[in-house]
This record gives C-alpha cells, sequence and structure tokens, in this order.
C-alpha cells in the first residue's frame, strides 16, 4: 500500500510534501508509514501535523490500496467508525 503526503514538510526525518510512502501497516486511528527517516512510525490516517506546530497540517492521498480498500477505510472513513 502507498500514500502520498501533501502538506507542509516538517522535521527532517518525517514527511515531505508530495512525496510517495510505503503504508506497512493500519492501526485505527493510525497507519503505519516508513518515513523520510527509513524507519516505520504511526502517523494520523485522517491529519498529519507537526507536534511542535499543529498549525502545519496535510493530508493523504492513495496511490495504490489493497483488494479490500484498507487505506481507503482508514483515511476517509475512520471518523465515521469512531
Amino acid at each position: 500500500m502507498k500514500v502520498r503526503y501533501v502538506g507542509i514538510t516538517f522535521g527532517v526525518d518525517s514527511l515531505t510534501d508530495g512525496k510517495i510512502y510505503e503504508c506497512v501497516g493500519i492501526e485505527l486511528p493510525f497507519i503505519r508509514i516508513i518515513d523520510d527517516s527509513g524507519e516505520d512510525y504511526l502517523y494520523s490516517a485522517s491529519i498529519q501535523s507537526d507536534l511542535t506546530d499543529p498549525d502545519k497540517k496535510g493530508r493523504w492521498e492513495i496511490v495504490e490500496d489493497d483488494e479490500n480498500g484498507s487505506l481507503k477505510t482508514a483515511i476517509e472513513g475512520w471518523a465515521v467508525n469512531f
């Protein structure tokens, strides 16, 4: 599964605007992303923000989902389910 981060780049080893990332798991309400550090970390499935500046926000675009539409459910539908 793959997602594109769209938003303000934050952190040295976090997320870069326009970059495509591998999603290696879903742990609602989070998705596990291999970020710029090369390690996998949990990020909110709905809105991304820099913990030091919550006004810097971004979103995920689905590039490649699995056959069950797991990313679509996590990113677009998690708020309805919780």
